[in-house]
C-alpha cells in the first residue's frame, strides 16, 4: 500500500511538473498598464473611515523613449486613446459633471484629440477597443477643449493623476513636456 502511495505521488508531481513546463508567459509589455484613482490612493488606504474612490483610470503608460511624441507619434488633429495597446477607461463610481454636462456613474472610454497648443478630452461610451481605430464619435458623452499646459522636464512614461480644489478633481495627463487638466465637478 505504501508503495501504491509512493507511486501516485511520484506520478502526480511528474504530470504536475511537465504541466508547467508546457505554459508561456508573454515577456512584460513595453507599456505597462497602471490606474489612477480619485480621491488619489482612495483604494490602497481603503478603511470604513476614509473616502471610496469616485474615479478610476486605467490605461497603458508607453515611454518617450527619444522619440518626438506629440506630433510625429501622436498626430495632431487624430484621434488618440490616450495611451497604448487598449483604449484608456475610466469609471466614475457615482454621478459626475464635466463642461457643465452630468455624467452618470459607469464605465467609459477616455479618448483625446492633441492639438500644439489645446487638446479636446471625449469621454465616450464604447468600451474594449485596441486603441482608436474603431472610435465612433456617436458614442461620445462629452467633448472639452482644455489648453496645453508646456513643462520644462520630460516626462518620460505617459502619466495620469488628480489634484483637487474645492468640488473638482482635475484629470491630469503628462508626457513628453505635456500636460493637459481635465475638470470634472464631484459632489
Amino acid at each position: 500500500m505504501k508503495k501504491l502511495c509512493l507511486l501516485a505521488v511520484v506520478l502526480f508531481t511528474a504530470v504536475t511538473v511537465q504541466a508547467q513546463d508546457v505554459v508561456k508567459f508573454a515577456p512584460l509589455d513595453a507599456s505597462p498598464v497602471d490606474i489612477s484613482y480619485f480621491p488619489n490612493k482612495a483604494v490602497k488606504f481603503k478603511k470604513t473611515d476614509t473616502p471610496n474612490p469616485v474615479i478610476k483610470v486605467t490605461y497603458a503608460r508607453p515611454s518617450v523613449k527619444g522619440r518626438t511624441i506629440f506630433g510625429d507619434i501622436v498626430k495632431f488633429g487624430e484621434v488618440w486613446r490616450v495611451g497604448a495597446n487598449e483604449n484608456t477607461e475610466i469609471k466614475f463610481y457615482k454621478d459626475v459633471t464635466i463642461n457643465g454636462k452630468k455624467v452618470p456613474a459607469g464605465y467609459y472610454s477616455l479618448f483625446a484629440i492633441p492639438e500644439k497648443d489645446k487638446w479636446t478630452i471625449i469621454i465616450n461610451k464604447e468600451l474594449d477597443l485596441w486603441g482608436g481605430y474603431a472610435y465612433d464619435e456617436k458614442k461620445d458623452v462629452v467633448r472639452v477643449s482644455v489648453p496645453v499646459k508646456n513643462v520644462s522636464d520630460v516626462i518620460e512614461a505617459l502619466s495620469i493623476a488628480f489634484t483637487t480644489k474645492d468640488s473638482v478633481a482635475n484629470l491630469v495627463i503628462g508626457w513628453d513636456k505635456t500636460t493637459v487638466e481635465l475638470p470634472i465637478t464631484v459632489k
